[in-house]
């Protein structure tokens, strides 16, 4: 009847109130826990002081499940490493012997949230210091990073496991430095990593890695098996087919070019120059040794908390 219709309206009504009125509530809470996050921190400058805007504070108190001492002390971590290994330093002609093979790289599209993409594919590793092979993979990390569109703050990975093996498998070491970097240092930035097609030997290294990563880094990897129905409706929700290489199961045939990802680094180096604001000392930052042209800012860091 029409009255019981105005009813269930109305209940309908009351309860989308009440949703928005809880998402309000909530999204007050997190401002307010934002702030407390940055006054605990205490001041900052140069460097700090831009890496730490609000977008950055929520993905480590989201990470820490908005604990403010647990965030405090994640994000301070962070610092500390970031004025040691300045990240934001790393130019591409450093690691560009890296990037040969096309083992790591940031695709040319975005999927259909707007997320950039990094394809990684071990079966191409063609070095052996393990240093730098992760200076590589933070290089690209950070360029993803520059590369996300407007109001997007997180990436996907595309692990494409054609021709691997145990013998060309990354050692555990460098698996976990590389998943504790990703963790502890660029939290929140990954959406989802999609391990495609790997061979039932994998299992066994998985078994391994996965004792390093967190849950909610652990919720995040779906294994992609090409013959299986659910795997590719998977891949079709979050990507469009014609982008995606045939690699991945979708359409395009466009491969790695070493040449013109490099053209395409060189610039994104300008690019990240000017936005951390050395855009004048790009080519003397670019030969590896900063000196006295790029001072790094004193970061003020707490001793973590052991």
């Amino acid at each position: 009847s029409v009255s019981d219709s105005i009813t269930v309206s109305l209940i309908m009504f009351r309860r989308k109130g009440n949703d928005c009125h809880e998402e309000e509530n909530d999204a007050q809470q997190h401002e307010e826990k934002v702030n407390e996050l940055r006054t605990a921190i205490g001041p900052l400058s140069g460097r700090s002081l831009q890496y730490c805007n609000d977008a950055c504070l929520r993905r480590y108190l989201e990470a820490r499940n908005w604990n403010i001492e647990k965030s405090k002390r994640m994000l301070e971590e962070t610092l500390k490493w970031r004025s040691t290994y300045k990240p934001e330093e790393i130019r591409w002609n450093e690691v560009a012997v890296e990037g040969e093979t096309g083992k790591v790289y940031r695709a040319s599209f975005h999927d259909k949230c707007g997320r950039t993409i990094l394809i990684m594919r071990p079966a191409m590793q063609n070095t052996k210091s393990l240093d730098n092979q992760i200076r590589h993979l933070v290089y690209l990390i950070e360029n993803a990073i520059l590369n996300l569109p407007e109001g997007q703050e997180q990436m996907a990975w595309l692990i494409d496991f054609t021709g691997w093996s145990l013998t060309n498998s990354v050692p555990i070491r460098t698996a976990r430095d590389t998943t504790n970097i990703l963790q502890n240092h660029y939290p929140e930035r990954l959406a989802m990593g999609f391990l495609y097609n790997p061979p039932r030997i994998f299992e066994a290294f998985w078994k391994v890695v996965k004792y390093f990563l967190d849950p909610k880094t652990f919720q995040k990897v779906k294994f992609v098996y090409p013959k299986d129905k659910d795997s590719v409706e998977l891949m079709k929700t979050y990507f469009d087919m014609e982008n995606l290489p045939s690699l991945f199961g979708g359409k395009s045939t466009l491969d790695y070019d070493h040449e013109e990802f490099s053209r395409l680094m060189a610039q994104d180096d300008v690019k990240t120059a000017k936005f951390w604001g050395f855009q004048d000392k790009s080519a003397r930052v670019s030969n590896g040794h900063t000196g006295a042209e790029v001072a790094p800012e004193p970061a003020r860091v707490a001793p973590a908390a052991g």
